[in-house]
């Protein structure tokens, strides 16, 4: 670097100066300039790791550390990708990540749009504390994602649900998902203190650890007292594995245990979120303010609220039927 610097100022100085003159300049340039040591300024030596300090940003936030650590492998990807300092990364050069990140043929649009949505709230982050002057990801758009009609389950499905259950637990289970309409994992963390019977609802933490009142109906209500009435053990879980030690039922379980359900009655896809988007689209459908769902789901935005509540195709095909003909 410095010797291509050397040839240059020769270059621009040949035409000026004499041999004599041109000879004690290179003299001069070679004692100086070769003698210097490259070094990191010490401010950017010390400058601090970025994506640590973001990460303890979103969790003072509220962010769960589901998400922190899906954002930290995300942005850790990213960075590992380019190998380059945040600073240093341009438009481009995201860009050109995103490109290869979705030439993988498995990444959906969805996907990859939410890895541009987290990109986005790094670099975001960086612009607002002063380590960068413009976040690299203002000029890189929403991906565009095709709407999907996800399904919902119908009121035969729930009912055959409801008999095929062999165990008080598994009944109440489907009960409280249905009537709620709570995330799994608001479900698994519930304790038994969390439910007020007398007045048919319970306290759940949802994501952010944010707390929220949500009811169940009069069934339920029957169902969940069986259930407890029955158990044996002291654990303070509202819902606890069939067998000893009675340890509280997890995530993995309420799936595991749905999946085994809807094979035996021949169900496509029965899962847990599915009831969260049925009582979505039935509350919304049966007349009850968007505004409403979005408090009982709890859901931050309104705009995801309108992204679980489906539309009734029946009801679809009765309005052309009575407006079109």
């Amino acid at each position: 670097m410095i010797e291509q610097i050397i040839t240059n100022i020769q270059q621009d100085l040949s035409q000026i100066l004499t041999e004599a003159q041109m000879e004690a300049l290179l003299q001069s340039l070679n004692r100086h300039l070769l003698m210097l040591t490259v070094e990191k300024p010490a401010e950017e030596s010390t400058k601090p790791d970025m994506l640590p300090l973001f990460i303890a940003a979103k969790r003072v936030e509220g962010c769960s550390e589901k998400s922190l650590r899906y954002y930290e492998s995300t942005i850790r990807n990213m960075l590992s990708a380019i190998n380059k300092t945040e600073c240093l990364i341009t438009t481009e050069d995201l860009r050109g990540y995103l490109d290869t990140y979705q030439c993988r043929g498995t990444v959906s649009k969805v996907t990859l749009d939410n890895v541009r949505r987290i990109l986005s709230s790094f670099f975001a982050w960086l612009e607002d504390e002063d380590y960068i002057v413009k976040s690299p990801v203002r000029r890189i758009h929403k991906v565009k994602t095709g709407k999907t009609v996800k399904e919902t389950y119908s009121d035969e499905s729930l009912e055959l649900m409801r008999d095929h259950c062999d165990n008080a637990r598994d009944l109440a289970m489907i009960d409280l998902l249905s009537s709620t309409g709570i995330r799994v994992g608001e479900l698994v963390k519930l304790n038994r203190e969390d439910v007020d019977f007398e007045n048919r609802e319970c306290i759940v933490f949802g994501k952010g650890n944010k707390q929220r009142k949500v009811y169940f109906d009069a069934r339920t209500k029957i169902h969940l007292q069986r259930y407890l009435n029955e158990r044996e053990d002291s654990n303070a879980a509202l819902f606890v594995s069939l067998l000893k030690p009675f340890e509280r039922l997890q995530i993995s379980g309420v799936e595991i245990r749905l999946r085994k359900i809807g094979r035996e009655l021949s169900f496509h896809k029965v899962h847990p979120h599915k009831f969260r988007r049925t009582l979505a689209t039935m509350a919304i459908d049966k007349g009850m303010p968007i505004e409403q769902v979005q408090q009982l789901l709890g859901h931050q935005s309104i705009d995801t609220t309108l992204q679980y509540a489906m539309v009734n195709q029946n009801n679809v095909k009765e309005s052309h039927r009575k407006f079109i003909g």
